[in-house]
């Protein structure tokens, strides 16, 4: 048995992982998916990404986890990898599900082409507002599960993008994998392509877009169940 921490990203709530977090409890693990603050029901709660780290950290040590895989999705790439490094030995492995990933003193948004988000945060108040259905054409999506996420969507909290990560040793010395999603349409970002020479790394290709706990969450559900057997 496994203690799976499950954290979706930008938008999502806890809601996100329901049917991931099914198939793993059908096989017998425990499966935590805590929201982070601002988002879903934790919405209008003040948030910056040291808050998001906090987050995470606060929930495995409330629950008093042990041998955990701590998950991260896309934006929650960036708190998940800080927050791994902070869980010392309670942490067996960490996985990135198409996500960023964090850099010392660098905010979620340095890295790659994120001037869009940046003009949406000038522009909405300081959040990033859910995007249009338009933006989920192609990723592998029925037209059930891109109303779900852009009606069930919230706010991203801005602060939580702008802020620096917070790491006191090279990310690359984790115990982790990086899943690729290739109908993403995207290659890893060139952090994630250094961090995949370490020997700690393993990367998993995954046919499906994006969001791939709508899309595949019997895939996905299937290689974590892989990635903590590998540790």
């Amino acid at each position: 048995m496994t203690n799976f921490v499950l954290v979706a990203g930008a938008w999502l709530g806890a809601w996100a992982w329901d049917e991931v977090a099914a198939e793993l409890r059908a096989a017998g693990h425990e499966v935590h998916a805590p929201t982070l603050s601002g988002l879903a029901e934790k919405q209008g709660i003040p948030a910056g990404q040291q808050t998001h780290v906090q987050d995470i950290v606060d929930e495995v040590e409330r629950l008093g986890l042990r041998d955990v895989v701590l998950v991260g999705h896309s934006y929650s790439g960036v708190p998940v990898g800080q927050a791994a490094e902070r869980l010392g030995e309670r942490l067996r492995r960490v996985v990135f599900v198409d996500s960023n990933v964090p850099a010392d003193g660098e905010s979620f948004l340095a890295g790659f082409a994120s001037d869009h988000i940046r003009q949406a945060l000038d522009a909405h108040g300081g959040v990033w507002p859910p995007l249009p259905p338009a933006a989920y054409e192609g990723q592998d999506l029925t037209a059930e599960q891109i109303e779900r996420i852009v009606t069930e969507g919230t706010p991203h909290p801005g602060a939580t993008m702008t802020e620096p990560a917070v790491l006191k040793r090279p990310l690359g010395e984790l115990p982790a994998t990086y899943i690729k999603c290739v109908r993403d349409g995207r290659a890893p970002l060139p952090a994630v392509a250094a961090l995949l020479k370490s020997e700690r790394w393993d990367l998993v290709e995954l046919d499906t877009g994006h969001w791939p706990m709508f899309s595949r969450p019997r895939e996905l559900a299937r290689i974590l169940q892989e990635s903590a057997r590998g540790a």
